[in-house]
């Protein structure tokens, strides 16, 4: 894999040259057993899930997102879109026991976007991180009702490109991996999610909530991705989701080189099936306008009403699962007796 190391404070740097597209903090909306694109109407789904975003967010989810939606976790107001990610958790190798692995709060970005509770940071580009190629590429926001995800729980092998593990250490995120790092991370372990970006054009969603976009993604970064095929000739947004998992909590429960790696997601499968779901719900044309302009990175060029994240951390729903997800236990949720729980340290 190629070699990606950017400080935490990288953003500054952008801030002194035009850039594209949008990035912006999402605090976390609810964690449940919840998947509406996936596994509709299931109560509960198969694993467990960090969502952020609007709170129209339930077990089902159809048509506009935003017009149900009062309030969003996410700093641009407009946008009452759901993104949702497979929970990572820590298997202590000494007892088999399970906990949670929290996720950090999003680094504080431009324009006062310090605050945010846990959660993740969501990109919107029009073609690289440096610039849009309006011109020769035009983007089409996504329709109300559109949803897509990236990444399979199934999966064994290696993943698509796109999806990817770093360790972050001395504030700086490291060698893209495949897989999860083998050392301890004194940063934690940073997760990256790229969806696909072509769209057919006609399908608000697919039977396996794929085959409606083509991934043209061929690196961990974010470059722009190859030209779109005829069978999928529209390009969308490129969506992408980031994560800080505050994996040194843990430090003290386990030995590298003696233990096996102590980190999984919540579906307990390899580190392949790393998945994310996205569930469209902006505004009106709020996500067309910002990319119809031209070098806007992060705030729209202003044509986006942005809100501070201490009033999207008031943002809530309702625990529709009602399933004790606190503290150490025996099994994950869905897969044992995962109300049993256990006593004793607390990360």
């Amino acid at each position: 894999m190629k070699s990606f190391t950017p400080s935490l404070g990288l953003l500054a740097a952008f801030a002194t040259s035009a850039q594209a597209g949008l990035r912006f903090p999402c605090s976390s909306l609810t964690t449940q057993r919840l998947d509406p694109a996936a596994q509709p109407g299931a109560l509960p789904s198969a694993h467990l899930h960090m969502i952020v975003g609007g709170n129209a967010f339930n077990a089902t989810m159809e048509g506009d997102v935003a017009s149900r939606a009062t309030c969003t976790t996410c700093q641009m107001s407009e946008d009452f879109s759901n993104y949702w990610v497979a929970h990572m958790y820590f298997k202590d190798p000494k007892n088999g026991t399970y906990h949670r692995v929290m996720p950090k709060p999003v680094q504080p970005l431009l324009g006062g976007s310090q605050g945010a509770s846990g959660g993740l940071t969501i990109y919107y580009t029009q073609f690289d991180l440096s610039k849009d190629n309006l011109k020769q590429q035009t983007i089409k926001a996504f329709p109300p009702g559109f949803r897509m995800t990236v990444g399979s729980p199934t999966t064994t092998g290696k993943q698509h490109a796109g999806l990817s593990y770093q360790c972050i250490t001395g504030g700086n995120r490291g060698t893209l991996l495949s897989t999860f790092p083998t050392g301890k991370c004194n940063g934690g372990i940073f997760t990256t999610h790229h969806f696909a970006p072509c769209w057919d054009g006609k399908s608000l969603d697919s039977p396996d909530h794929q085959s409606h976009m083509y991934n043209t993604v061929r690196s961990e970064g974010f470059d722009n991705a190859p030209a779109c095929p005829s069978s999928h000739p529209v390009r969308v947004p490129q969506v992408t989701f980031e994560i800080e998992w505050d994996t040194p909590k843990f430090a003290d429960l386990w030995t590298p080189g003696k233990d096996a790696n102590p980190f999984q997601w919540s579906f307990e499968g390899t580190a392949a099936g790393t998945h994310a779901d996205y569930m469209f719900g902006w505004k009106g044309d709020a996500l067309q306008r910002a990319m119809d302009k031209p070098e806007c990175f992060y705030d729209g060029c202003g044509s986006i009403k942005k809100q501070a994240m201490s009033e999207a951390n008031k943002c809530t729903v309702k625990d529709f699962v009602r399933e004790n997800i606190e503290g150490w236990s025996k099994f994950l949720p869905g897969q044992g007796d995962s109300m049993a729980g256990m006593t004793g340290m607390k990360a």
